[in-house]
């Protein structure tokens, strides 16, 4: 039998009820009502790791879980975090007006992609496993605080049974073996972006990102709310109804780690960034998960020609609304990595306040990324170390903070370079080379800008 994760409505009620309690509906009669109709039928709660299953469901407990999907859809959220670009727009007071187009070194966009492909290659091995399970797995390798590839070589087998790291891997993602960079979505989706921004210029429309999808992304390769929106547009769906039917991981991750590129296509311009990561990731996000788009697609054009973290972290937050739980998160994450020059405290802090998300939701993430980039402090090690060892969303954490370290510093050192290859599942790009990848990107900036 073949049962597809993320999609089944028995799957999906734990995480919507999870949801609703995050965004403000949680304390609404109607939204308490639903789930005690749900427990009471004998649904189940919110599995702790995205794609976790309870097996299948009687037919009478699908179709309720269907039913109770629906209504929860009618009841919106009470906070102020709108998800159309001309509210966000109007809800940041420091909003970037236009800037002139720049070119930017290419040494710099260069350092941009390798940043990426190491930090989600460091972050690899490790994913899924909780922030005591890095530790271990790093000091006992001699790897902490985590300032290089992760090894298997020296760890002791009662460390490796008690933390069940590295299943995928293996055979791709350690010192002892790594021969190029292995494909992995958080790279996947930097090549889609690249190929909308090709085909259809910068004008293109969240009708063009979906094309693509459907054009070149094996669905097998979608997770989360970017399944949940695949399904959507087979369903015949148009956006934004895709990013908000029966898809309660609308503010998770996945809109964030798609952003890069369109940063790197606005040097300079964060505001361009952010527009075109809005387009982007209201195909599947709403809310808190189109921010996170928005945050890391203007730092990241921000990082090819700024000083500093202090300038890309305010870029970021400048497209962001302020009273959101996503820049509150940020602020208060930046002010502890700047205070507390212990990174295991300033963690111990962020799960203090987030540890009840999921390890893949945007905020407790972003939070996460901005805290790595204020204590690294430019140092492409300690970024990326630090994002790791942050835990949550190991590789996706570290892609984008290796990205911006990388393309501030011009460069990455060359213990975190691979061979130039790149492995992928996208029709064109198996074995493409990063050196090749950033000069198509700086062909980009020769563009206009919409």
């Amino acid at each position: 039998m073949i049962r597809l994760t993320w999609v089944q409505p028995e799957d999906l009620v734990g995480h919507e009820l999870r949801q609703a309690a995050e965004d403000g509906r949680g304390a609404i009669p109607e939204v308490a009502a639903a789930g005690d109709r749900w427990r009471a039928a004998g649904g189940h709660d919110a599995p702790p790791r995205a794609g976790a299953s309870a097996g299948p469901a009687p037919e009478g407990l699908r179709v309720l879980a269907g039913e109770l999907l629906d209504e929860l859809a009618t009841i919106g959220s009470p906070l102020p975090e709108p998800s159309s670009l001309e509210e966000i727009v109007a809800s940041c007071p420091d909003w970037p007006g236009g800037r002139a187009a720049v070119r930017p070194e290419p040494g710099r966009v260069l350092g941009a992609w390798w940043g990426r492909a190491a930090g989600c290659l460091l972050g690899k091995p490790v994913e899924k496993i909780p922030r005591e399970g890095i530790r271990a797995v790093a000091e006992a390798t001699g790897n902490w605080p985590i300032r290089g590839w992760f090894t298997a070589k020296g760890l002791p087998p009662e460390i490796a049974e008690r933390w069940p790291w590295n299943r995928r891997s293996a055979a791709t993602s350690l010192a002892e073996n790594i021969d190029g960079v292995p494909e992995d979505d958080d790279l996947n989706y930097a090549l889609l972006a690249l190929t909308v921004l090709e085909r259809h210029g910068p004008g293109f429309t969240t009708e063009d990102v979906a094309r693509t999808w459907l054009d070149a992304l094996p669905a097998g390769r979608v997770f989360t709310a970017e399944r949940a929106a695949y399904r959507n547009l087979l369903l015949g769906l148009e956006p934004p109804a895709t990013a908000t039917h029966r898809n309660p991981f609308r503010e998770w991750i996945g809109a964030l780690i798609r952003a890069d590129v369109y940063g790197w296509a606005s040097p300079g311009d964060p505001a361009t960034a952010a527009s075109r990561a809005w387009r982007d990731a209201r195909l599947s996000h709403t809310a808190n998960g189109i921010y996170g788009a928005m945050f890391a697609a203007a730092m990241c054009a921000q990082a090819l020609v700024a000083g500093s973290v202090d300038e890309v972290i305010e870029a970021g937050l400048s497209v962001v609304p302020p009273g959101s739980r996503l820049a509150v998160a940020v602020r208060q994450a930046v002010a502890d990595a700047a205070a507390e020059p212990d990174f295991e405290r300033v963690a111990d802090r962020l799960y203090a306040r987030h540890g009840q998300l999921h390890w893949v939701h945007t905020v407790n993430n972003a939070a996460l990324l901005a805290a790595a980039l204020v204590h690294g402090a430019g140092d492409f090690a300690a970024t990326v170390g630090s994002a790791v060892a942050g835990g949550w969303d190991t590789d996706s954490a570290a892609a984008t903070a290796g990205s911006i370290a990388g393309a501030l510093a011009g460069g990455v050192p060359a213990q975190w370079t691979t061979r130039d290859r790149l492995a992928s599942s996208l029709p064109g790009f198996d074995g493409v080379s990063i050196e090749s990848l950033a000069a198509r990107t700086l062909a980009l900036n020769e563009g206009g800008r919409q």
